[in-house]
């Protein structure tokens, strides 16, 4: 694989390299598939004489001058994407002349044509390791050094990097190297601090901005013309606002660099990208549409992900890519903390937590492939299939345990501690624990064994026994270990005791405690007289999956969902139902009443959201067959009188529409849906804009009643870059075998763009025509090698997670990805997504066995 650096070869690259400075001049005014970069890079070698290798990938390199020495440009390894250095002496100056290549797949220095307007917009994308498909560099963590850009551009464009421009200069005749003549402006960048490759950034077009300021520090926001209108740029600007004021106070260090934009780019691979400087954004967070608080609550988080890696990552960097951890759990926590303390979601932002970043954690961390957070990541390949629920959410959850356990101000002590002696370094997992020690006084080697060098969830459950009154007479805490990974850890929990009072689930009584070991005795509760509902980890103190005792669920079953006061301890019942039933302890048909009976009590937006995509799942993969189609019906009927009962125009009536689109199958439902995007039956209040008409287009599609004409005509309301998307997933979903042969070969032909090859993919993909899919199995395991082997990172893993058979949930899908596995021995990364894959239909079996015996 080109660029497939490991991690002994880049360990010895940094043992013999000091990277000082690169000088990247880069002409963006010819050509659609090439631009001209040319890189001068300043080192030192500790051992003259040496050779090593500078990594450069897709391009055509003219000249090598190496300490003013022609190196024969032939051995360019265009197929490893690396140029040999040999011979190095003390002091070095290269200088490589190349044309690099446009991407279309979201890596490297990404390429697009905006269908409205014809523009051409240019954004980076270097995580993990692919700023060399932009220029030539040592391209890994620890090799920092300063980066000057020059940058030809045309003289329409904005373009965007690390550092503000230090001039810009009219051309009015620039002549490229191909004999264009064109108007250009050549902007300059001045050297930045020392930063790793990884988080240098271009981003290049006729973006349309919006300026403020904010404590000294200057604020772009950056768009598409054609998006402008949509940007609620005062939104975004007040979350980065208390972001800054919150992070300067909490990390005792301003903000490092110079200036603080933030652009939303077309067709981006991520949520967002921490650039120093010069964050990027999916620009699904611009909103076309009207979208629920839930979803400006995410963009929220996002921004201030983003904000805390200015600390966590750019200022202080792991050294490898095993800490990875060290950037993206502190940021998903510090996020979280600072919406809390300083914004207006405040403690909510822990119940959205619980409820979607500690799912995402206990889900992967069941899978065959979980890894330690602090992970054995043996090269590049490997950490691209690590961006995972453990590396963010677990990480994330076990430092607010970390936190319960050695208090805030010791924790943030610490935090300032490591940010000032690290600044511009790299940094492993023990310079951090050394900081946290040495502030909270605490040893936290054994800490750190359990929690972050060993894999798995623990599952705590209550256990007790009732005198003749109804009174404990004892009560203990059970902790179980998965056979694979049965580490017992140290827990740090709250118990909580809820009664039903005046119709209301009220906590009576709240004992914190430590749990260690399989078994914990709580003598403080013998003597209390058993409530409605016991909870365990009861405020969401640590890392663990809960189980509610019988009691407990009838109580959640029969209506105690909908009788808490606080949406904290309902968000953690929820969870525990959730885990429950993909754990099969609860029937499908049980978690699916429990979701109908009390999803109306919910206020908390993206709990709504979350818990309707999981009853959709539930039916869709974990009920007994026979009962699904019972299930879809009982969930659009509770949608339906959900959407009757809604407030009008409420976030919670555009949830339920766009949950019936989701699961409606009858004729019925979809002349429902049907009424509401012709405009003869829409609901009071509910506004049908451009998205909702994309959902409801999508849904009409799948159940027969719209076509590939219908598609046309709505791709002609919205002939933008979201509509092209919309159209490719709704032809894909067409419930034909023609369609879906048809979107099968635009998949695997390799020439998508990564944005519509994702849409695609979601619309062949459609859960309520399995039988369809029938021919693809074998067609998947035929071509998931090649597409492996041939396509780039992201898109290879679109393919192969998207594309796998899991909806075909039977014995012989898994036996026949073992024997693959078997026969073709893939690369451990593919191994992993593999052997996931196989595991979520083994999990949806046992789910439908649970099911089926509960009928």
């Amino acid at each position: 694989m080109a660029g497939n650096l490991t991690r002994d070869e880049a360990r010895e690259r940094a043992r013999l390299l000091k990277v000082h400075s690169y000088q990247v001049e880069l002409d963006l005014t010819e050509g659609e598939e090439r631009f001209e970069s040319i890189t001068t890079v300043t080192f030192t070698c500790n051992r003259p004489g040496a050779d090593t290798f500078i990594d450069l990938a897709g391009a055509k390199v003219r000249k090598v001058e190496l300490n003013g020495r022609e190196l024969d440009v032939r051995a360019y390894d265009a197929e490893r994407g690396r140029f040999p250095l040999p011979d190095l002496a003390e002091h070095n100056v290269l200088r490589i002349d190349a044309d690099a290549s446009y991407m279309r797949t979201g890596e490297g220095l990404h390429r697009f044509v905006d269908p409205v307007d014809g523009e051409i917009y240019l954004h980076s994308q270097f995580e993990t390791a692919d700023a060399h498909r932009m220029y030539a560099c040592f391209d890994q963590p620890d090799l920092k050094a300063t980066f000057e850009l020059t940058v030809l551009a045309p003289s329409h464009w904005e373009v965007v990097s690390n550092n503000p421009p230090d001039s810009i200069e009219e051309l009015e005749e620039h002549r490229g190297r191909h004999g264009t003549l064109q108007a250009a402006k050549r902007w300059h960048f001045p050297p930045t601090p020392p930063i790793s490759t990884y988080i240098t950034a271009l981003i290049a077009g006729p973006y349309a901005v919006v300026r403020d300021e904010h404590d000294g520090i200057p604020l772009g926001i950056y768009v598409r013309r054609s998006l402008a209108q949509y940007l609620d740029a005062d939104n975004i600007f007040q979350v980065t606002k208390q972001g800054f004021d919150f992070f300067h106070r909490v990390f005792g260090l301003r903000y490092p660099f110079k200036k603080y934009d933030q652009l939303f780019v077309p067709e981006f691979n991520a949520g967002a990208m921490e650039n120093a400087g010069a964050v990027t954004f999916l620009e699904d967070y611009v909103f076309r549409s009207r979208v629920t608080d839930a979803m400006v609550e995410r963009r929220a988080e996002t921004i201030l992900h983003e904000m805390a890696h200015m600390w966590f990552g750019d200022l202080v960097t792991m050294r490898w890519w095993d800490d990875l951890w060290l950037n993206e759990s502190f940021a998903t926590y510090m996020s979280v903390l600072c919406q809390a303390e300083a914004t207006r979601w405040g403690k909510g932002a822990w119940t959205t937590f619980a409820n979607v970043e500690k799912a995402w954690a206990y889900r992967q961390d069941q899978l065959p492939s979980t890894h330690p957070i602090a992970a054995d990541i043996p090269d590049i390949r490997s950490v691209e299939v690590n961006f995972d629920g453990i590396t963010y959410a677990k990480g994330a959850s076990v430092l607010k345990q970390l936190v319960a356990y050695v208090g805030l101000d010791n924790f943030l002590a610490g935090v300032r501690d490591y940010f000032n002696e690290h600044k511009w370094g790299n940094t492993t997992l023990q310079d951090l624990l050394t900081a946290l020690e040495r502030t909270s006084g605490r040893d936290l080697s054994s800490w750190s064994k359990e929690w972050l060098e060993t894999a798995g969830v623990n599952t705590l459950r209550p256990s007790f026994t009732l005198d003749d009154e109804g009174r404990f007479a004892s009560f203990e805490v059970l902790q179980e270990a998965p056979a694979e990974h049965p580490t017992l850890r140290s827990h740090r929990i709250a118990i909580g005791l809820y009664s039903m009072q005046d119709g209301v689930l009220k906590r009576t009584k709240r004992v914190e405690l430590d749990v260690t070991g399989a078994r914990t005795a709580v003598p403080e509760l013998v003597g209390e007289r058993r409530p409605d509902l016991v909870l365990v980890n009861d405020d969401d103190l640590t890392y663990a999956k809960i189980r509610l005792d019988d009691h407990s669920l009838a109580t959640l079953v029969n209506g105690g969902i909908t009788a808490f006061e606080d949406s904290l301890p309902r968000a953690l019942c929820w969870a525990a139902a959730w885990d429950m039933t993909r754990d099969a302890e609860m029937a499908t048909r049980d978690y699916v009443k429990l979701v109908t009976s009390g999803i109306d009590s919910v206020r908390d937006i993206t709990v709504v959201q979350s818990v309707l995509r999981q009853a959709r799942q539930a039916v869709q993969q974990y009920a007994d067959p026979a009962w699904r189609a019972t299930g879809l019906a009982e969930l659009a009927s509770a949608l339906r009188r959900l959407i009757a009962s809604a407030a009008p125009g409420s976030d919670h009536q555009l949830a339920y529409v766009n949950a019936l689109a989701a699961v409606a199958t009858s004729p019925e439902d979809l002349a429902f849906l049907r009424g509401i995007l012709d405009g003869t039956s829409v609901p009071e209040g509910l506004t049908v804009d451009t998205d909702l008409r994309w959902t409801l287009t999508h849904a009409l599609v799948v159940g027969g009643v719209l076509g590939e004409a219908d598609i046309d005509a709505e791709l002609a309301r919205d002939a933008t870059a979201t509509g092209e998307r919309s159209a490719a997933m709704c032809r894909a979903a067409i419930p034909t075998p023609e369609a879906k042969e048809r979107a099968w070969a635009s998949i695997i032909g390799g020439r998508l763009s990564n944005a519509v090859l994702r849409s695609t993919i979601l619309g062949f993909v459609d859960p309520h025509h399995v039988e369809l899919l029938e021919p693809y199995a074998e067609k998947y395991f035929a071509e998931v090698d090649r597409i492996w082997r041939e396509w780039t990172s992201d898109s290879a893993q679109n393919f192969v997670v998207g594309c796998y058979p899991a909806l075909l949930i039977r014995p012989e899908t898994v036996q026949r990805t073992h024997e693959h596995i078997e026969r073709a021995q893939p690369p451990a990364a593919l191994r992993r997504l593999l052997l996931e894959g196989a595991d979520g239909i083994s999990r949806a079996l046992r789910a439908q066995a649970k099911d089926a015996a509960a009928a």
